[in-house]
């Protein structure tokens, strides 16, 4: 066989990917099952780069390494248990509900004892320390569901990461498909334990109830097992294809009702139902916790922009009731972006908002 010099450049730089390949897989902490099934794989491409015949094949070995390689199988972040700790960032991120941070810190509080419980014991493993049910807000748009599982990460200082659901037309999304398919996909579960790059995030199961109608019961199986305590030691994305031990994560859920949430779903979840705010909760939510962080992404500070005390009913009610926050941010992120064009423009320097002005900074829609 005649080897001409594009040949021997293409031989060599496959063997150059097989190289970082092979390093990559060195370099991880795969389990040894796993690191023996792909070392057969790249054995396999070798020896077909050797005789000069095409490896058809190559670019999915690459990337079923690639993806195997970048899954945290050992990486974990420190938890952080101080109660105290936990308690003084939900007060700093969120008003009042001091019912449902008491149920946060009963939840932290018995992960906390377990945990410390299975270092004296050793004989308990991890999968075996009875954990709190799986919280699962309920509530309208806009209560606050999603910023208190994302206070709920800060405050165990662990990653976050989020799943929607909302449109999910099949289970594959979250159990990923086989590799035999040309377009096969990781699900979601294991992308998002890859963007985390620990093995114990929280992971927020976004909107169960808007998953599409003709792939709910497939969609509802996979959380069950995902759900389970006994069954997620041992998950399997069909692309992975080999069990990953999810006991670590911490799975938060959330839902604007329970109407198409399966009964076997929340049995294994603590509903929490999450209060409508009224108007002076607003008020106070407004001042204290949305308009300082609407202020300074706005590029402006409280020498820039003042409001009045007396006009804040007007700005947490400018159109009518809505049971969330969300109307109320839109509302002061609109009064910001204003000011801000009117400094730009000279046609201020400072500005107070009052009675007397406020109707000029509402908005009209």
């Amino acid at each position: 066989m005649i080897t001409t010099s594009s040949d021997s450049q293409n031989q060599n730089g496959e063997f150059s990917e097989l190289i970082k390949l092979r390093q990559k897989i060195t370099d991880s902490h795969l389990p040894s099952d796993l690191r023996d099934k792909v070392n057969t794989m790249i054995e396999r491409a070798e020896l077909s780069f050797k005789y000069h015949t095409q490896f058809s094949q190559f670019d999915a070995v690459a990337g079923y390494i690639d993806w195997i390689t970048a899954l945290p199988w050992q990486t974990f972040s420190q938890d952080n248990m101080e109660i105290e700790q936990a308690k003084k960032i939900l007060d700093k991120n969120h008003y009042g509900l001091n019912e449902l941070k008491d149920r946060i810190l009963e939840y932290l509080s018995v992960m906390k004892l377990n945990l410390d419980q299975a270092k004296i014991d050793p004989s308990i493993t991890d999968h075996n320390i009875a954990r709190a049910p799986i919280l699962f807000f309920v509530g309208l748009v806009g209560t606050g569901k999603t910023t208190i599982a994302i206070s709920i990460a800060e405050a165990l200082g662990r990653k976050f990461i989020r799943i929607p659901f909302g449109g999910m037309g099949s289970a594959l999304d979250l159990r990923g498909e086989s590799r035999v398919h040309p377009d096969a996909e990781v699900g979601h579960v294991m992308k998002a334990l890859r963007r985390a790059g620990t093995k114990n995030p929280v992971i927020l199961l976004d909107e169960l109830d808007r998953v599409a109608e003709h792939a709910r019961a497939d969609i509802m199986g996979v959380l069950i097992e995902l759900l389970d305590p006994e069954q997620n030691v041992s998950f399997t994305d069909h692309y992975i294809d080999y069990p990953f031990d999810l006991s670590h994560v911490l799975f938060i859920a959330t839902a604007n009702n329970t109407n198409n949430i399966s009964t076997a779903v929340m049995d294994r979840l603590e509903p929490i139902q999450m209060p409508s705010y009224n108007d002076d909760e607003k008020i106070i939510i407004g001042k204290a916790y949305v308009f300082p962080k609407v202020l300074k992404s706005a590029g402006l500070n409280d020498k820039l922009l003042t409001i009045d005390s007396n006009v804040w009913p007007l700005i947490v009610r400018p159109l009518g009731f809505d049971s969330g926050i969300r109307t109320l941010e839109r509302t002061i992120d609109g009064i910001c972006r204003k000011v801000a064009r009117q400094i730009i423009e000279k046609k201020h320097t400072q500005v107070f908002i009052s009675a007397d002005n406020v109707k000029q900074y509402l908005p009209t829609w």
